[in-house]
């Protein structure tokens, strides 16, 4: 796995545990964090899934 793709997981973990943080609080502000997590969620498929075709070919992921 790629570095950027384990530090996109751990975005996306975080996200994940502050959305249910915010929403346990009964704050709606848990939507922008659930929005986020989304986003990191997509990231770590896309850097995964470049990795393994980089990998395949021999070539860097970051270069």
């Amino acid at each position: 796995m790629p570095r950027i793709a384990l530090y996109t997981l751990i975005v996306c973990v975080l996200a994940v545990a502050a959305a249910v943080v915010s929403f346990a609080r009964g704050s709606w502000l848990g939507i922008v964090w659930v929005l986020l997590a989304g986003l990191a969620s997509n990231m770590t498929w896309y850097y995964v899934k470049r990795g393994r075709a980089a990998a395949g070919q021999g070539k860097s992921v970051t270069g």
